[in-house]
């Protein structure tokens, strides 16, 4: 038994002890190396035989024979080394057996499943077989985000990213942080994405953070495998600055963030005369109303609130210009948050005039003719050997010229930017305006001693009282900095009075006006509104409940009309009547109903006894001034209102009133609320009107909405009348009595609740001396109503423009061409002379243009045009269109009845 025990071990343990030797053998041994094999069985065998419960003799049995052979030395050594390790050798070997199963399987699996080859059969990532978990972007991010090739960026306001205006791209604040993103075809046309986040040099460590954060949630938002890129300001990549074509700009300060608040900026108001032809400039002037010239305009500047006052004697260019101006300074330094007002001589608000410290008497010219400015002085500051250098520089011999220019012709000469060196510090004298200019990468020993030496460069000299020191960090500089400077940030590069061939044949053009005149097919236009629907008219229904709540809070209603040079009390049964020379004042108080919630829970807390000692709420009250001036009324009426009766209203409500100034067919929908569709507008005054003889017609048209009815007088003629409207024609007798007959002529077409109302307007304010009369269309007396109208002619039987007008205005106010819609209770007063007005009536587009209008914003607008007609064709149910070119003073009768009692055009009131 032991003996076979022994024959059933040698053969599997000859086995392993061989491939341990020799891993690559694979058929058996040669008998001449029988005995070799037997030799290296050591005594590691014993203690197998051991642990598999061999008897000792089975174990002393293999022990002989294996040492039966002749002993080989070598053979020796070898069982000695194995016997010491022997026991990692096995170990070693099932870890690398496991191992090895581990990559068969997985290479087996490989080639089964074909679904884990990426296309074009390369193996995907690592990274792109993770399960990511699903998280919601939208509170921080649009669905639109990235699906369109363009350019948007992102800046971090209280831990969030803010989306940042159009206008604004390429101005960073020096404390803000944002997230850049660029969209693009790549070039299998698929969108690609270019994704960067700006760190400003003065931006907190929570915006820093922030922006790294949201510039990852942005990447996984849009699925991108582009990786965000960091932009430090000052040091930004190549590739960063292409995204704004090189042009971008530092802005000082910035916005709060979630762990720092930013105090409220003061500004300094200041007030400039605007002159130069060519290039604008401004000079200081002393802030009170007897700086004003009327051949100038002037810029006043409180900060929020930017006013361009045109004299009356300006030009149109220099306003322009100067409202460009503004415009730059509250897109540059305001952060698009400032009001521009335009102002004419004449019209000037209260607050205007509290500014300057009171209006004057009288207006004058002062400037000389031969007027300019002292030439500025632009110094270097450094430092010496133990002091301050201030050298000259001398810019005139500076300035770039092929040859050197005459000596008449340098006074005038202007700065350059490139004398700027971002090393250094200058201070630029102009006399009333001192300016310190800090570069970038200047010593800060110069700046401290920059800024004390402005103040002290200040008081040396004589300078007038408006004169200021003002500091100027390199990349943040001020409009009126730059516009000292030639070609720096020119306002030509928006001015919109000069066409593209002009700016490009201009000789000296350099710095961004040449970038901007190489762009001009980039120019922005805003033609939105153009492809909006038009406004649907509101629902009786709904403009009856509005009318009915605002009457419901009118407490009381006073009127004044102005008589000669004071307002006097309006009669109550006048009220309604308005007429077109005359000005009006409506004194209306509302009851404001107070929240009393916290005193009732207080009521509960303290108990019945406390409540009964307590006094009721009362409710509370708000008082609005209505100032209300007709088409051919004078502005005096307006200041004599400012004077007299603003100042005893405001003494008596302090703290509740409000003034609504309104023009005619321009009011207030809740001040026409109040006298319930009953809207007359007379011609004339108001006392001439009582004594006319002659005969007067009315129509009455509502636009848009119940709210906006008005009965107008317009010319005495029978050919404005039509089947589609209410009329009423007011037929005096001449006699001493004053009597009359009013007739309420209802169209065959016509709305029956215009006619219900032109009879209640027929019956409640003419005259009772009059005899009245309701007649339809085609039952007209031949004595008195052919007669008074003057003669019967062809009329219109139809308005089906009403379904269909629409005013759009073209202009470039705001630096760019935008097109914006008026509502659908537009008048003749709408009509600026200094715009394009596009008018659809459903059959035709007409492209009226004012006697004030540029070549370029006429060829702008006739593109519009064309641009609206091609979108109505577009939509099958619209009915094509004919584009038509009318001028101010030349309109026909089918541009005309678009218009509620069309007329002459109001002219400037004195």
């Amino acid at each position: 038994m032991e003996a076979t025990g022994l024959s059933r071990l040698r053969s599997p343990l000859g086995q392993i002890l061989d491939v341990r030797e020799n891993p690559s053998l694979v058929m058996p041994p040669k008998p001449a190396d029988r005995a070799a094999e037997w030799y290296n069985i050591d005594f590691s065998l014993q203690n197998q035989l051991r642990l598999a419960g061999a008897s000792p003799a089975t174990v002393a049995a293999a022990a002989a024979a294996a040492g039966s052979g002749p002993k080989d030395p070598l053979a020796r050594k070898m069982r000695l080394r194995r016997r010491k390790d022997s026991a990692q050798d096995d170990q070693a070997k099932q870890v690398l057996k496991g191992m090895s199963d581990v990559a068969q399987e997985k290479n087996r699996k490989q080639e089964e499943n074909v679904d884990a080859r990426a296309p074009g059969g390369k193996v995907r990532r690592w990274d792109q077989g993770l399960e990511k978990p699903r998280l919601d972007y939208s509170e921080f991010f649009t669905e639109d985000v990235g699906q369109l090739p363009g350019l948007t960026i992102w800046q971090i306001e209280n831990f969030l990213p803010v989306l940042v205006e159009e206008a604004l791209h390429g101005k960073f604040y020096e404390a803000d942080c944002y997230i850049v993103l660029k969209t693009f075809l790549d070039e299998s046309g698929s969108l690609s994405w270019e994704i960067y986040y700006w760190i400003g040099g003065e931006a907190t460590l929570d915006k820093k953070a922030c922006s790294a954060i949201h510039a990852v949630n942005l990447r996984n938002y849009l699925g991108a495998e582009c990786r965000t890129v960091r932009e430090e300001m000052g040091d930004e990549s190549e590739e960063f600055l292409q995204v704004f074509d090189n042009d971008i700009s530092y802005i000082e300060g910035g916005t709060a963030s979630g762990f720092y608040t930013v105090e409220d900026t003061h500004y300094v108001t200041r007030m400039y005369r605007v002159y130069g032809k060519k290039n604008i400039k401004l000079e200081p002037v002393p802030l009170k109303g007897a700086s004003l010239d009327p051949r100038f305009v002037f810029l006043l500047d409180r900060g929020l609130d930017i006013s361009v006052w045109r004299g009356a004697q300006a030009t149109l260019s220099s306003t322009t210009k100067a409202r460009l101006f503004a415009e730059k300074i509250n897109k540059n330094e305001r952060k698009g948050k400032a009001e521009i007002a335009l102002l004419a001589q004449g019209q000037e608000p209260p607050e205007f005039w509290e500014a300057l410290g009171g209006e004057p008497s009288e207006i004058k010219r002062h400037v000389p003719d031969d007027f300019w400015p002292p030439q500025p002085k632009l110094y270097k500051v450094g430092l010496g050997l133990g002091y301050l250098e201030l050298p000259q520089i001398n810019y005139k011999l500076s300035v770039e010229h092929k040859k050197r220019p005459k000596v008449e012709l340098m006074p005038r000469m202007r700065l350059l930017q490139s004398l700027l060196d971002t090393r250094c510090v200058y201070i630029l004298d102009c006399w009333s305006d001192v300016f310190i200019w800090l570069g970038r990468k200047s010593p800060r020993l110069v700046r401290a001693a920059a800024l004390k030496l402005g103040q002290e460069l200040c008081r040396m000299l004589h300078r007038p009282r408006h004169a200021a020191v003002s500091r100027s960090l390199e990349g943040t500089e001020a409009q009126v900095f730059k516009a000292k400077f030639k070609n720096w940030d020119d306002v030509l590069s928006v001015d919109y009075t000069r066409n593209a061939e002009a700016v490009l044949q201009g000789p000296g053009l350099a710095g961004k006006v040449k970038r901007d005149a190489e762009k001009k097919e980039q120019l922005k236009a805003d033609l939105t509104a153009l492809f909006l629907p038009r406004q649907p008219p509101m629902a009786p229904a709904e403009a009856e409940q509005l009318m009915e709540e605002w009457n419901e809070d009118l407490d009381g209603m006073e009127g004044f009309v102005l008589e000669g040079k004071k307002f006097a009390r309006l009669p109550e049964e006048e009220f309604g009547h308005f007429h077109t020379r005359d000005c009006y004042v409506f004194l209306c108080r509302y009851w404001v109903p107070v929240e009393d919630e916290e005193e009732e829970k207080e009521e509960d807390e303290e108990g019945e006894k406390a409540a009964a000692e307590q006094r009721p709420p009362e409710e509370d009250f708000q008082c609005i001034v209505y100032f209300w001036q007709g088409r051919e009324a004078s502005h005096m009426g307006w200041l004599t209102f400012t004077f007299s009766l603003q100042k005893k209203f405001e003494s008596l409500f302090p703290g509740k009133l409000e003034v609504v100034r309104m023009t005619q067919q321009q009011e207030n929908p809740k001040f026409l609320s109040h006298f319930k569709r009953k809207f007359l507008i007379h011609r004339g005054k108001r006392k001439a009107a009582q004594s006319a003889q002659q005969p007067s017609l009315y129509q009455i048209r509502t636009n848009g909405s119940a709210l906006c009815t008005r009965c107008i007088q317009i010319n005495t003629d029978s050919s404005l009348l039509n089947s589609e409207f209410c009329f009423i024609l007011k037929v005096p007798f001449e006699s001493e009595d004053n009597q009359g007959i009013v007739y309420a002529w209802v169209g065959r077409a016509s709305d029956p609740d215009e006619a219900k109302l032109a009879e209640d307007i027929l019956n409640t304010m003419f005259d009772a001396s009059y005899s009245k009369q309701v007649i339809n269309e085609g039952e007209e007396p031949e004595n008195f109503f052919w007669v008074g109208i003057g003669a019967q002619k062809p009329y219109d039987e139809d308005a089906e423009y009403m379904q269909h007008a629409r005013l759009f205005r073209c202009s470039n106010e705001k630096g760019y061409f935008a097109v914006t819609e008026k509502c659908s209770d537009f008048c003749q007063d709408d009509l600026a002379d200094d715009d394009i007005m596009l008018l659809d009536n459903g059959q035709e587009v007409y492209m009226w243009v004012g006697t004030q209008t540029s070549q370029v914003e006429i060829k702008l607008s006739l593109k519009a045009c064309q641009v609206y007609i091609q979108h109505l064709r577009s939509k099958e149910h619209e009915p094509p269109r004919r584009l038509r070119l009318v001028r101010k003073g030349n309109e026909q009768h089918t541009f005309t009845r678009c218009f509620h009692a069309w007329s002459t055009f109001r002219q400037a009131p004195a």
